[in-house]
């Protein structure tokens, strides 16, 4: 049984230092670099976040023990800068890396003279890469993505508007636009005779999606784009081991990669392209053990991979993934269905016979 309430919104961290470095006097109509830092954020939807901790699967937490995910120093992002009164690219595709933890970056060289009072208009996405496009006059632009770019993102700022006159740093508020997906589980046998006698021993998801094309339209007070997909999907291994499953939603555990978590952090995570639900695609197996045990002096055998399958469609609003937001499925194993004799019924209506040309199924 897979619980309907079990969204979370995925969270986000950190404020990390900004280097805003000082502008060098320009002359009037001379070509010329200016140097800007970015005050880096990484948020949810726009909303502050405490200082988070370190989990133990190197991923972080917030406050509320929330799995977020962090830029990784040593991974540069992308910055895009537009100037819309002249329908031009002033940074076009520019890598920003890390010096000690600050980022900083010329600007290009410019007529600063001519644009001292004209607005610029900054976007940035992490990780970087080589293959960026720009559609329809620079009003947005294309991100190609695979889950082997990175295991924290991606993530795409908020669009940033500022006069050029006063670019001595740019404040990059970053979003995710993945999803963040987990699992709990525990033992819902209502049969005090069959319950705690489950061993989880696998679990995998089935086709995850994990690359497409994320479409960025430059927002000025929010990340506004759609993932178009790439038609690549996997299979994760969420867990491999033996974890004695607790009994009842009070003892439900967060699934790690070889044991059973209190806390979401030290969970086993993935990132997934956000995508549409079709019936009988994607799903959860799980594999579990039977201890022996004896009812009414008759005793039972124990079992041991007894297959389960948890399908996700019907699961979510309308069938699909939001990007940017964080999803723990909770299943339940019920034993009862094993060990209970099943009465079945039957109707019987007319029926005929139909020839199923050109190797139809059905």
């Amino acid at each position: 049984m897979i619980r309907r309430n079990f969204i979370q919104i995925m969270v986000s961290l950190a404020v990390l230092t900004a280097l805003c470095s000082c502008v060098t006097e320009i002359q009037d109509a001379t070509p010329s670099k200016q140097r800007v830092g970015f005050n880096i954020s990484v948020t949810r939807e726009g909303e502050a976040i405490a200082k988070g901790r370190v989990g133990k699967t190197k991923g972080a937490v917030d406050e509320s023990d929330n799995m977020i995910s962090t830029m990784d120093k040593g991974i540069p992002f992308g910055l895009v800068g537009i100037d819309y009164e002249h329908n031009a690219l002033v940074l076009d595709n520019t890598k920003v890396n890390s010096d000690n933890g600050q980022y900083s970056t010329f600007l290009g060289s410019m007529l600063w003279g001519d644009l001292k009072t004209e607005n610029l208009t900054f976007s940035a996405y992490y990780p970087f890469v080589e293959s960026l496009i720009y559609e329809d006059n620079y009003s947005r632009y294309s991100i190609p993505y695979t889950v082997e770019s990175t295991e924290a993102g991606p993530l795409v700022s908020k669009t940033v508007e500022a006069a050029v006159s006063q670019l001595n740093s740019i404040p990059l508020e970053f979003q995710h636009i993945t999803n963040d997906i987990g699992y709990c589980i525990c033992d819902v046998t209502p049969d005090e005779g069959l319950q705690g006698l489950v061993h989880l021993r696998k679990m995998t998801a089935y086709n995850v999606a994990s690359a497409g094309v994320f479409v960025n339209e430059l927002s000025r007070w929010a990340v506004r784009g759609s993932w178009k997909w790439q038609g690549y999907y996997r299979d994760i291994v969420i867990f491999e081991g033996d974890e004695k499953v607790g009994v009842g939603s009070q003892n439900e555990k967060f699934v790690g990669f070889s044991t059973l978590e209190d806390h979401l952090a030290d969970s086993h995570r993935y990132y997934a392209i956000p995508d549409e639900i079709e019936m009988g695609k994607q799903f959860v197996e799980v594999v579990y053990d039977v201890e022996g045990f004896t009812v009414e002096n008759f005793y039972y055998k124990p079992i041991e991979g007894v297959v389960m399958r948890y399908p996700l469609y019907g699961l979510l609003p309308d069938n699909t993934f939001v990007y940017g937001r964080q999803y723990t499925f909770h299943i339940g194993i019920d034993l009862s269905s094993i060990y209970k004799q099943i009465t079945f019924t039957a109707s019987v209506a007319g029926w005929e016979t139909k020839i199923y040309e050109n190797n139809d199924v059905f």
